[in-house]
């Protein structure tokens, strides 16, 4: 399905994943917000209907997930895309850590989970909350659950954890932000020590967390419903011409833009967020 000469499932086009998916997704209580960034959920219903492949985008973000009666998981930083087949009636509800904010709860380098995922309990220990989640009925009781799970576990706030993230949230923010040795001397940070920070905290490196972040404009973009000019586009996010930049988004998101660009409504019908498949 990455290629262009495969048959798509006509549920990927148009939004058309929407009619059997719902997606919710939720703030932090301030005391947990120097760590997580936000909750998700998830449920479908694809009851008479064959699997489906959901594509998921990568971000520079590990993620905690609960899904029904399945035992708790650590999701490290994917660096390329990957999909999960939804089949039958099911949901999951997830933690997103803020870049840098997992590093405190793993208590090591969180490029050790990078590209792979591990049972929560071999980090939080074997209380994982796994029971009470599944048995919750709804998003407000499974934040509360897993609210108090983490409040249980937090750890001391890292001031260096802290600072990571604010270099990552500057990285999303400002979009002509191409190039690690630039970066590093706005923050009076070395290259080589900026990348060893990125190791241990986000889990991946500066310059990967910089190019996704500017092809995250492409999503940014077909969310909001407008034509793209996919060759403005790629000069805008600083690309040397369009061939490259199609070439860089298809190794990170698995297909071309313009195919990518299929999967939302036809332009100035903006996405509805809140039932987003690519946020997470």
């Amino acid at each position: 399905m990455a290629n262009g000469s495969a048959r798509r499932d006509d549920r990927e086009l148009g939004g058309a994943w929407s009619s059997f998916q719902r997606h919710w997704y939720g703030d932090p209580s301030p005391d947990l917000a120097p760590f997580i960034s936000g909750y998700w959920f998830v449920e479908w219903d694809l009851h008479g209907q064959p699997p489906y492949r959901q594509l998921i985008v990568p971000n520079p973000t590990v993620h905690l997930s609960f899904v029904h009666s399945t035992a708790a998981a650590v999701h490290g930083v994917a660096r390329g895309h990957v999909f999960r087949t939804l089949e039958g009636v099911g949901r999951v509800f997830g933690v997103a850590f803020r870049p840098g904010g997992f590093r405190p709860f793993l208590g090591s380098a969180v490029s050790s989970i990078t590209d792979r995922s591990v049972l929560a309990r071999e980090v939080f220990g074997f209380a994982v909350a796994e029971p009470v989640m599944s048995q919750a009925t709804d998003e407000v009781q499974m934040v509360n659950v897993v609210e108090r799970f983490l409040r249980a576990k937090l750890p001391s706030r890292d001031p260096t954890a802290e600072t990571v993230a604010a270099i990552v949230t500057r990285i999303a923010a400002e979009p002509d932000i191409t190039r690690v040795d630039t970066l590093a001397d706005q923050h009076g940070i070395g290259v080589r020590r900026l990348q060893r920070l990125f190791a241990e905290y986000v889990g991946v490196g500066p310059k990967w967390v910089i190019r996704r972040y500017r092809l995250h404009e492409v999503n940014r973009r077909l969310e909001m419903g407008v034509a793209v000019d996919w060759a403005r586009l790629a000069a805008d996010l600083g690309y040397a011409d369009q061939a490259h930049f199609s070439r860089e988004f298809t190794a990170m998101i698995g297909e071309p833009p313009t195919r990518y660009a299929q999967r939302y409504p036809s332009p100035h019908r903006p996405v509805d967020r809140s039932r987003s498949s690519h946020r997470y």
